[in-house]
């Protein structure tokens, strides 16, 4: 009975925003003509390179390397495997939601479990610092030292989550670093692996997918937002606020313009990056959902965030 009554809620509500886009058209068209620039100019051309080269490092063995050379560091700190500092390094170079596609990648090579998985999803979630300064910091906001103030205030509340969670499964290796085994390690994964056209192909084929789909959430939430915006009276924050709970880019473009002082801007855009927006979260729970790694350990780590990051940047501010 229940499956029949989600079934028949998702069809009303399906309904009604259909009816809705023909309603307003000409606004629904708009926020697709925003969430296609938005992919286009920040997000494809950041984000394709690093899916592609990822995939290919992984293939090749690079993750056994560099993870014994991080293993003190994430077995004594987080109590994860070494090879975990994979993705909290290329996370943090490539913004969200990188860092689920590059924490499945690792399960599905079988590298690490899905208790693994969980646990390093909930302190990589990183903003694209590309993104961040360039768009946020100067477009945004005009004020570029901001930016990188709003990157630190992510980071270290990402680290401070990872303390957080760092009992929430403890990964049964040593710490102890030791190359040859890194180097038997990538010798066995090289065996296994098919010929690079193959593996470029997929590879290819597998990051355009995910683009897409990017695209494609980005895209409903800000029609969502437009819709709901449209039919109720809301004032400038609020309006703004709810922006950021759906799709981050556009709360954040809205913050930027509310007559609100510098400092007060920048502690929601720090706090809105550290939720990432309704958008978000969906790109996350797409990618790990044929899997066992969980969403809602990650959704709890960005609630805990939203208060972090915006007491870090609030310290920050005092002494500027």
């Amino acid at each position: 009975m229940k499956k029949y009554l989600n079934s028949f809620f998702i069809l009303i509500i399906t309904i009604f925003l259909t009816i809705e886009v023909i309603l307003n058209s000409s606004e629904v068209i708009d926020s697709a003509r925003f969430s296609f620039t938005i992919w286009k100019d920040n997000i494809f051309p950041t984000l394709f390179p690093f899916f592609v080269a990822s995939n290919l490092l992984i293939k090749y063995g690079f993750v056994e390397l560099i993870g014994e050379f991080f293993k003190p560091i994430m077995n004594k700190i987080f109590k994860l495997k070494g090879e975990c500092s994979f993705v909290l390094i290329l996370s943090m170079l490539s913004g969200f939601p990188s860092s689920a596609k590059y924490t499945k990648e690792l399960y599905d090579n079988g590298i690490i479990n899905e208790e693994e998985g969980t646990k390093l999803l909930t302190f990589t979630h990183f903003p694209n610092p590309l993104f961040v300064i360039g768009t946020v910091a100067v477009s945004f906001l005009n004020n570029k030292l901001i930016g990188f103030l709003i990157l630190a205030s992510i980071y270290l509340s990402n680290f401070i989550i990872g303390l957080i969670f760092r009992n929430y499964y403890i990964s049964n290796s040593s710490s102890k670093v030791s190359m040859s085994h890194a180097f038997i390690a990538m010798k066995k994964r090289y065996i296994k692996n098919k010929n690079f056209g193959s593996i470029l192909t997929e590879t290819l084929i597998d990051s355009i997918n995910l683009l897409l789909l990017i695209l494609g959430t980005i895209s409903l939430f800000l029609i969502v937002n437009k819709i709901i915006t449209t039919m109720f009276s809301l004032g400038d924050f609020n309006r703004a606020l709810l922006s950021g709970i759906f799709e981050m880019t556009g709360g954040l473009k809205y913050f930027s313009m509310l007559n609100l002082s510098i400092e007060v801007k920048a502690i929601f855009t720090t706090m809105i990056l550290a939720f990432g927006g309704l958008s978000v979260h969906t790109q996350v729970y797409s990618i790990i959902a044929d899997t066992k790694i969980k969403y809602s350990p990650y959704l709890l780590a960005r609630t805990l965030q939203i208060v972090i990051s915006g007491i870090i940047m609030y310290i920050f501010l005092l002494f500027i």
